[in-house]
């Protein structure tokens, strides 16, 4: 079992197949991590870019074969941290629920709204339970450099937005469209829970990039999501992922640490069984995302 957990800082990159194409993407070299969670969706790549390691995890693996259901959220935010990120830049595709959020642009998300249903969400339970709070559910300071980065780069970028995660694999139904619409949301997508839940779990900064790909169904004016539309509008995104990944990196990576939205505590008072009533078991499990606050942390 690979661990680089002792490397230097790295900042993780989590999205599609392509993304870690990147020209100065340098000493790049798949890397098998397992962890206490079983499998990540795919190898970890893991090299530097301008001095600065990156460790890059096509979500749904290369090829596309696990759906956003079937992946194993756990597994993937382990090996991360395993891998030595301690932050996270998710790429995610999302439909548009607004009409001035178009096709092509991107959106560093803020909150989200979690409707998933068939997903490990965390890496406790039963002998060993936390509550992290999700009040603030993405990094502040990551949030500032990707908009930033964005903007210096000419890229159509819109802080702030709600993202609803569905379960998936199908797309909306109208009305199911309408509903998110009438809750104030500004993005449909499947893959950022419990993704964003289980990085605070494990004490890692996280930021996401929506980027739009489609109207989901609610647009009169357009025709319905589908999976060949979503993937032409993707490709074109990719490329301009590519360009913000290289100019966020030198950003996020100058940010002074530890990070001042205090993700790196974020299990500080979170932690609600004793110390002498934890499962051992579990916390073995738990050692590589809970072990500053397990049983042997006296915590």
């Amino acid at each position: 079992m690979a661990d680089h957990s002792q490397n230097d800082d790295a900042i993780g990159i989590i999205g599609g197949t392509g993304l870690y194409e990147l020209p100065g993407f340098e000493s790049a070299q798949w890397v098998t991590i397992d962890t206490n969670f079983g499998k990540p969706s795919d190898q970890l790549l893991i090299g530097e870019l301008e001095g600065q390691r990156l460790v890059f995890l096509p979500r749904h693996g290369r090829g596309h074969r696990i759906s956003p259901t079937d992946i194993n959220y756990r597994a993937n935010i382990e090996a991360m941290k395993r891998a030595g990120a301690s932050r996270i830049v998710s790429f995610s595709a999302v439909g548009s629920l607004r009409e001035e959020l178009e096709p092509g642009t991107f959106v560093i998300v803020d909150q989200y709204i979690d409707r998933t249903f068939a997903r490990e969400k965390t890496f406790f339970g039963p002998g060993f339970v936390a509550h992290v709070s999700m009040a603030d559910p993405v990094c502040e300071s990551i949030g500032n450099s990707l908009e930033q980065s964005a903007r210096a780069s000419d890229i159509r970028v819109e802080r702030g937005g709600t993202y609803v995660v569905m379960e998936g694999p199908q797309f909306s139904t109208r009305a199911e469209s309408e509903l998110h619409q009438s809750w104030g949301a500004d993005l449909i997508g499947m893959t950022n829970m419990p993704e964003a839940k289980l990085a605070r779990e494990a004490e890692l900064c996280y930021a996401t990039v929506a980027m739009v790909t489609d109207y989901d169904c609610w647009h009169d004016e357009h025709e319905a999501v589908s999976t060949a539309s979503v993937l032409d509008v993707l490709r074109q995104n990719s490329d301009q992922a590519r360009n913000l990944i290289k100019a966020a990196v030198p950003a996020i990576a100058a940010q002074a640490s530890p990070c001042s939205s205090g993700c790196h505590t974020s299990l500080e008072h979170a932690v609600a069984t004793p110390p002498d009533h934890r499962d051992p078991e579990l916390v073995r499990k738990l050692s590589v995302v809970a072990g500053r606050v397990d049983g042997r942390s006296g915590w």
